[in-house]
């Protein structure tokens, strides 16, 4: 599917139809990054390494992270597919490569689809019960909350694109705005020298801390680096846009340089309204929403209530974001191994619903499992998903990043100049150090000690689907050469 694409009055079976436009790509690339509820919870993670400098942690991983866009941003100009990472690793590494990095990709949707229906669930039972509509919720409020925006997700997702992906532009937007407001009032406070304890602006928060060592920072920007996931979910629109080619990239880029700024800002205005001084930073590290606890502080408690609600939006528009990309990734599979039946049946309004319920199916089903076999609290379900999601995450990308180096290096599909070859060389530097940082040293006790071994048993599944089945990873071969047009 390599050429310049435009939009047809008729749809052959078994595929998606052209109607979406560059703000409906990248309306799902900033919905699931869901920068809006990242902002509240991951700098906390970030302050524990490196102190007051957790703005500059996000802006070298702001750096990573575009790095690891290039590799994305050049595929997407040679392959439009909405297999995402399972056409481009499986067209530059090999089938088997790329059914590995495509279920991967699609277990890593799956499991941030209970982390962000999770939070959902947290932040609206929050919500509810702060504005008295709900002023005792039980322990299972949450999972309630959960499981209806499972099912509004699912129904969103069915319907044509073009509205489930307005949908998640507007959620985030609003939301973002809400956050951009706030942070806009606690800066001038900040300047004008009225912030509450004393709290003045400073450009300390871009200085590490005395005693804070290089390994410290980078192990910050780890924390930086994982608030952009999925940055890239436009990629699986590649058989919806009806200028792929142009609007693909330009959602990709355009969201890790969005989420760039808006991180380093937010981040910095962050720490300094809770003060750059060891106590201010302890505070930090200690809120349970930064940008509510701020809202409260420098405006008035009806904020935070706006932003605890606003979070809720943002992790529902996130779940919504899981539900599309993965269903389009499940759907480009089982259209390559079965044909077109089953999970690859495309509705009515050209969306690939069979294969929409099936993931929404499976989010549930992992929420079900964790709440009744484990007893989890949806704080459970949100940090377990989120930290097995991540780990495979990394080698999905990882993947990605050495197939774009064989196209474009070692193939010379693409004219591009030799001297680029350090910026996926570089992103491969950054994933191999993070999945190490988030596996050595391994987790003696607790939950945290099984995260390696599901993510690794998801791949390793994986792994051994493609070995099982010879004749299916032939025929995914030949579905997979058929991206290419020429050559």
């Amino acid at each position: 599917m390599v050429g310049p694409a435009t939009a047809s009055p008729t749809r052959s079976p078994g595929t998606l139809r052209r109607s979406l436009g560059g703000w409906q790509a990248v309306g799902l690339s900033v919905a699931l990054m869901a920068p809006s509820m990242a902002a509240n919870i991951n700098p906390q993670a970030t302050s524990t390494t490196v102190g007051r400098a957790v703005p500059l942690a996000f802006l070298l991983a702001t750096v990573a992270v575009l790095l690891v866009a290039y590799g994305f941003v050049r595929l997407c100009q040679y392959f439009q597919h909405a297999g995402s990472v399972y056409a481009f690793v499986g067209a530059t590494l090999g089938p088997r490569t790329g059914v590995v990095a495509g279920l991967g990709l699609l277990g890593t949707y799956t499991c941030y689809g209970v982390v962000t229906s999770s939070a959902a669930g947290i932040f609206g039972t929050a919500f509810l019960h702060a504005v008295g509509i709900w002023s005792a919720p039980p322990s299972w409020a949450p999972f309630l909350l959960a499981g209806l925006a499972l099912c509004l997700a699912w129904l969103l997702a069915v319907v044509p694109a073009r509205r489930g992906t307005r949908v998640l532009l507007t959620v985030e937007s609003g939301t973002v705005a809400l956050i951009l407001v706030v942070t806009a009032v606690v800066l001038v406070r900040l300047l004008s020298g009225h912030a509450p304890g004393g709290h003045r602006f400073t450009l300390s928060v871009f200085e590490v801390a005395p005693g804070t060592g290089t390994s410290a920072l980078f192990l910050g920007v780890v924390f930086g680096f994982l608030s952009f996931a999925g940055f890239e979910a436009a990629a699986t629109l590649g058989e919806e846009a009806t200028h792929p080619r142009r609007d693909i990239p330009r959602a990709i880029w355009g969201t890790a340089a969005f989420g760039g700024a808006y991180y380093v800002v937010v981040t910095a205005v962050e720490m300094m309204g809770f003060g750059a001084d060891p106590a201010g930073v302890a505070a930090f590290g200690r809120s349970p929403s930064l940008l509510g606890d701020l809202g409260s502080a420098y405006l008035g408690g009806w904020v935070g209530d706006l932003i605890t609600l606003g979070a809720a939006v943002s992790a529902f528009g996130c779940c919504l974001a899981c539900v599309v990309g993965g269903s389009r990734l499940l759907f480009a599979l089982a259209r390559d191994t079965a044909g077109e039946r089953g999970l690859a049946g495309v509705s009515a309004g050209g969306t690939p619903a069979r294969a929409a319920a099936a993931v929404t199916a499976a989010m549930a089903v992992i929420i079900v499992v964790c709440a009744t076999a484990f007893a989890a609290h949806a704080t459970d379900t949100f940090a377990w998903a989120a930290t097995v999601g991540t780990l495979i995450l990394l080698v999905a990308y990882a993947l990605t990043t050495l197939g774009a180096i064989r196209l474009l290096f070692l193939q010379r599909r693409l004219p591009v100049p030799r001297w680029q070859l350090v910026l996926p060389l570089g992103a491969l530097v950054l994933l191999g150090y993070t999945l190490y940082r988030n596996v050595i040293p391994y987790p003696p006790t607790g939950p945290a000690r099984y995260f390696p071994l599901v993510a690794g048993g998801w791949l390793l599944l994986a792994v051994l689907v493609v070995v099982t089945v010879p004749r299916t990873t032939r025929r995914l071969g030949r579905a997979l050469a058929a991206v290419e047009v020429g050559g």
